[in-house]
Formats: C-alpha cells, structure tokens, sequence
C-alpha cells in the first residue's frame, strides 16, 4: 500500500472521528500526527517539528498575555463601555468587534494573532450581556480569517508582487498584477462579511457549546489583586504586544518572539503568578494544532496535494472557454482542499494550473489567481484550514458539523460573489 493511500485513509478516519465527538478534538488530531509517523507518511523529526511551530509558541504566548491582561480593572471597565454603547444589543456588540477585528486584519497577516487581540475584550464584554462565547467567537472569528488581507496595507501591500512572482517563474509575463487588484476583486466579499457576521450570523447560534469549551486565559484567574504598578504594566504589555504585532517586521522580530516576551513580562512584573501562567495555556487548543497542522504537512509531503491539482487540472482543461466555470473551478478548488492542508501549500498547487491554463488559451490569469489566494485564505471549517480555526474551535467549544453547518451559508454566498465580481472585473478572456 502507498503512502498515500495510507495518509487518505487516516485522514477520512480522522475527519470521522472529528465528527464523533467521543473524544476531543486535540485528541484525534494527535492520534492522526502519531499514526503519520508510524506508518512513514511524516518523518520522526519533521512530526516533533509541528510542536515548536510558530502558530502554536505564538497563540500559548499571547494565551498568557491576554490571561494578564484580563485581570485588570480596565479590561471589564473597557467591557462596560463597549456594553453599554451596544445599549445591550448583542448585534450592535458583535458588529462593533467585527468591524475592530476586520480592521487589524489589514494590518497584521496571521488571523489567529488577531483573534488573540480581540478575544479578551471581546468574551469579557460578551459576559457583561449575559452570551457565552459560543454566541460571539464564532461571527468575530470567521470575519477576521475571511477578510485577511484585502486592503493593500500591511501585509496586503505584498499580494501583487507575491502574485507577479509566480507570473514571473512561469515565465508569462503578458499580464500583470496591479498593486490596487487584489483589493478590487476581493472588497465585496469583505463587505459581505462585515455584513453577514455582524448583522444575521450570531441570530442562528446557541448560547450552549456543542463541545466544552476551553477554560484558559479568557476567563479571570481569580480575583483580581493587582497593585497600581501592576494593573498599569499589564495594560502597557498587552496594548504594547498588540502594537509589535502589527508592525512585526519593522521591528525585525517574529510574531512568536514578540508574544513569548509579553508573557514574560506578566510574570517578572508580577502580574502573573508562574502558576496562573501555566494554566492560562490552552493546551487542548495547542495540541489541536500541532496536530491538525501535521496532518496538512502529511497530506502535502505524501503527493495528496499534487494528485489532487493533477486530477482538476484534466478536469478545467476539458471545459472549454467559460469566465465563470473557470472562476468557480478555480475558487471552490482550492477553497476544499485548503480544508485539509496549508493556504500556502495550495496556492502552491493551483497557481501554476491557473497560469498554464490561461498561457494555454492565451488569456488573463490575474482574476484567476486572485480568487485562488481569496480562496486559500478564507477556508476555515475544518482544524486543518488555518491555526485560527482550532483557536476559535477551542474557544467557543464548536465541533466540525457546526462549523459547516454555521458556515456553509456564508461559503456559497461568498463564492458566488467572489466568483461574479472577479471574473467580470478580471475575465479570463
């Protein structure tokens, strides 16, 4: 049997055993990782790689910093101003958070980095009108990792050029991406999104979790206790670790590093405990990514990705000349397989296929290859999609029925928009 049978079939096992709930989440993720290992499909030292990936250092970082940061006097004073501006209207409340958390998107390229940010406040204010995180996680959480990058600021600045350069390796240079494009053919779909999860969405959710929730960081550690100097340096390093994030790469520092020291400044300034620092740690949500991210490495390293791409790319070349099935291939594609393994991996995958059918036809490859990045970067129903999927999984305690049934809506609207609005803007032909 081939590895990539073998990495197929753990991988349809895991899917249903995500599905089952008889254990956690974290649980069958790692169980998938091990078995990878065991059976060759991932090497013993690239599997204990995924437990210093820089997701995970980075989300158990900002964990502790926010768990800080939420024992202080101004995060539930904050809470009852933005309350009491919603006039107790949850709509109004989420779509405030919505709207912050889609701004920082621009900004700051990873969304479960965003989350981070967002989340303390966004619980914290949440309980002062009487909602569980399962009420609200969801709607902020999806909006953040849907509308990341779309402004041509921060790291969205660098989408052309990442786009150019694959024109460039191709060889087919007759097209270009502007600077300005990937914003024009994606604002609909953010603005769809500000929309749909800030007015309608957090309508159809329950108050209760399908799973149990995580209980870390976003929830007080006690009562709060802290001096002056402490209630102020918590203040200082939360709003300071928020503030290096977004400009990361001017300061020379990685996100992991950034959030690793606001940890350790909670803690040497006393604002933590050693102790209350380790529980803060999410160490279900951690081990759910390292092991969803494994298996994303697995299905990459085993040829899944490239079998796959090889099978639509017979399947796009018997279709004919049409802007639409072309755009919607190229969208619901990528959108499927960035379920189960990396966005980068994919663009990887759907890229070329994209330029070498248009070189083929002689035609523009610029809408295609923007709706496979828009594609890439708004998966999220399963752990597997992005690092901020089981982040918010954790968080509002979802299991993967209710992240495709909360969520399926909002996919095949947004498909069709970004599909319609590209490929008229941008057509192939």
């Amino acid at each position: 049997m081939s590895l990539l049978t073998i990495c197929f079939i753990i991988f349809v096992l895991t899917i249903i055993g995500y599905c089952s709930g008889k254990y956690s989440l974290a649980v069958f993720a790692l169980t998938s990782m091990m078995l990878m290992m065991l059976t060759g499909c991932l090497p013993p030292d690239k599997t204990l790689g995924y437990f210093s990936n820089s997701n995970v250092i980075m989300v158990g970082g900002m964990c502790v910093v926010a768990a800080g940061f939420n024992k202080t006097q101004f995060c539930v004073n904050l809470a009852k101003k933005i309350s009491g501006l919603s006039k107790g209207n949850a709509i109004k409340m989420v779509m405030g958070y919505v709207l912050i958390g889609v701004i920082l998107s621009q900004f700051i390229q990873s969304p479960v980095v965003v989350l981070s940010i967002v989340a303390p406040m966004l619980i914290a204010t949440a309980e002062e009108l009487g909602l569980t995180p399962t009420k609200v996680i969801f709607p902020v959480g999806i909006a953040i990792i849907a509308t990341c990058c779309v402004l041509p600021v921060g790291a969205g600045a660098t989408i052309a050029a990442e786009l150019n350069g694959y024109l460039e390796s191709y060889g087919y240079m007759d097209y270009t991406v502007g600077l300005l494009d990937p914003m024009k053919a994606r604002l609909p779909m953010l603005l769809f999104s500000v929309i749909y999860f800030g007015l309608f969405c957090v309508k159809g959710l329950p108050m209760e979790p399908s799973v149990s929730t995580q209980d870390m960081t976003l929830k007080k550690i006690g009562e709060s206790t802290l001096t002056k100097f402490q209630e102020y340096a918590s203040i200082v390093i939360f709003f300071g670790d928020a503030l290096a994030l977004m400009f990361s790469k001017q300061l020379g520092l990685d996100s992991w590093s950034i959030t690793v020291i606001g940890a350790l400044l909670m803690v040497l300034c006393n604002v933590l405990k050693p102790a209350e620092a380790g529980k803060a740690l999410p160490l279900r949500i951690l081990f759910l990514i390292v092991g969803s991210n494994a298996i994303a490495g697995a299905l990459s390293a085993t040829g899944a990705g490239d079998f796959i791409g090889n099978v639509i790319s017979g399947f796009v070349g018997s279709f004919g000349n049409s802007n639409y099935l072309l755009g919607f291939i190229f969208f619901v594609c990528p959108f499927i397989l960035t379920q189960f393994m990396s966005n980068r991996g994919t663009m990887l995958i759907f890229h070329p296929i994209a330029i070498a059918t248009c070189a083929a036809m002689g035609g523009n490859p610029v809408g295609l290859m923007i709706l496979i990045q828009a594609a890439c970067l708004t998966a999220f129903m399963t752990p597997m999609s992005t690092s901020a999927t089981p982040y918010i999984m954790g968080l509002g305690g979802y299991d993967v029925p209710f992240m495709i049934k909360h969520g399926a809506l909002f996919a095949v609207v947004g498909c069709i928009i970004s599909v319609f609005w590209t490929m008229t803007i941008f057509p192939v032909l």
